[in-house]
């Protein structure tokens, strides 16, 4: 079984610098690991219907 994600934290105002110049930038950490999470809901939710 794989291990359940936590949803992501949305990053703290301070972590961003807002230069856009970071790479990668705690935006793109967030939103990857956003896109983790929620294709693993997407999936236990279709699990769930299938039983």
């Amino acid at each position: 079984m794989t291990e359940l994600l936590k949803e992501p934290s949305l990053p703290a105002d301070d972590d961003c610098c807002g230069g856009g110049a970071c790479c990668p930038c705690v935006w793109d950490h967030y939103y990857s690991e956003y896109e983790k999470w929620r294709l693993q809901q997407v999936e236990l939710q279709t699990d769930a219907k299938a039983e």
